[in-house]
């Protein structure tokens, strides 16, 4: 793998690509020889674009495919085998940073860009790419007058659609074949033996415990967790064992949960894995839960069940792909408020009962065929 730095643009080029299914493009145009993908920043989207980008291999697999990105969702598609190239953008205060990044992407002389962030930033590097093509969200979907740098647009999309949905429908748009939803999101060899090194020989059933959320109105009480925690633990709910997920920005949540667990049947990991360590971590686990966050959404990327927590946020809109049976929303007439911080204390998570969660896990884990009945 090659590093070619440039100020704050960092060019990657390569990791191994697996052969995918070849199929022929109904598009209206030539096949482009290079396409830059713009998502530069939210870990679920990231996530949630690479079945577009799974789609967009199957059509064209000579198509170099390079990807716009912040570093901090760039494990996620780091050597992933569908992407031939990231472009980082690390970010700074000082206004010239952005500089640099624009003269690699400029350099990278691309036919084709799907602007996927649809803010004012991401349709100024759409633009200075000088691609003839650029394809972006319709007016109703965009802030900040992104729409005026696309050459074509997809349809206006519902607002509380799934965005994986909207993400799908610039491959409409295109005119590629549909394929099924697939991440390719593997995990790696080394993450594995990373991630069975922690984890040890941890009994099963485990369940994946999803502490964090990057923002505040999202999160689950420690107490809570902790609750829900101790019920699976019991033989009879299943003998769970828990594994605490989550950075060091999680620190603080994991020791009281610890605290208030009495953690005899757990382990955490908070801030001894990486974004890259998780889909690892994940395959390793049976079930999970958590709020809305990006981990939730690298959970069910690798198949492993998840209940999800919803309050600020929506699940019509952002609920974890193939498992929106398992979503619990609070209650309250407020909801959903999008607000990063709650003026009332985080109201609608704590009106989902640990009981509640616990009963969804249940049922998520009989719905695995790894687990079905253990929880029964």
């Amino acid at each position: 793998m090659g590093f070619f730095l440039d100020g704050p643009a960092v060019i990657i080029l390569g990791g191994e690509r697996r052969s995918m299914p070849t199929e022929s493009p109904n598009a209206r145009s030539a096949v482009p020889q290079r396409v830059l993908i713009v998502l530069l920043g939210s870990i679920g989207d990231v996530v949630r674009a690479l079945p577009l980008i799974g789609r967009l291999r199957a059509a064209w697999p000579g198509t170099h495919l390079a990807w716009a990105i912040e570093p901090k969702s760039a494990p996620i598609v780091r050597d992933h085998p569908w992407v031939d190239e990231l472009i980082l953008y690390e970010r700074s205060r000082a206004p010239w940073s952005f500089v640099p990044f624009l003269a690699a992407v400029r350099r990278g002389r691309f036919d084709l860009v799907i602007d996927l962030q649809r803010h004012l930033k991401s349709g100024v590097i759409a633009r200075v790419t000088g691609a003839r093509e650029r394809l972006g969200f319709a007016a109703i979907n965009v802030k900040e007058g992104n729409h005026w740098f696309s050459t074509r647009r997809i349809a206006p999309q519902p607002r509380m659609s799934l965005k994986l949905a909207q993400y799908q429908a610039f491959g409409d748009l295109l005119g590629i074949p549909a394929r099924s939803i697939s991440f390719g999101l593997e995990p790696s060899a080394a993450a594995r033996e990373r991630v069975a090194m922690l984890i040890g020989d941890a009994p099963r059933p485990r369940l994946a415990v999803i502490l964090g959320s990057s923002w505040p109105s999202r999160i689950y009480a420690p107490e809570a967790i902790a609750s829900v925690i101790r019920q699976l633990a019991e033989p009879g709910a299943g003998g769970f064992f828990a594994v605490l997920i989550g950075g060091p920005d999680e620190y603080p949540i994991a020791s009281a949960v610890e605290q208030a667990a009495g953690a005899p049947h757990m382990i955490n990991l908070a801030g001894k894995t990486g974004l890259g360590d998780l889909p690892a971590v994940f395959a390793a686990c049976d079930v999970a839960f958590g709020p809305d966050s990006g981990p939730m959404h690298i959970a069910a990327a690798v198949g492993c069940p998840v209940v999800s927590l919803w309050g600020a946020t929506a699940a019509e809109r952002s609920a974890p792909w193939g498992f929106a049976e398992f979503a619990l929303t609070g209650a309250i007439p407020c909801a959903p408020c999008y607000l990063r911080r709650c003026p009332i204390g985080n109201e609608c998570m704590r009106r989902i009962t640990p009981e509640s969660v616990v009963s969804a896990i249940k049922r998520a884990a009989n719905a695995s065929p790894s687990l079905a009945g253990a929880a029964s």
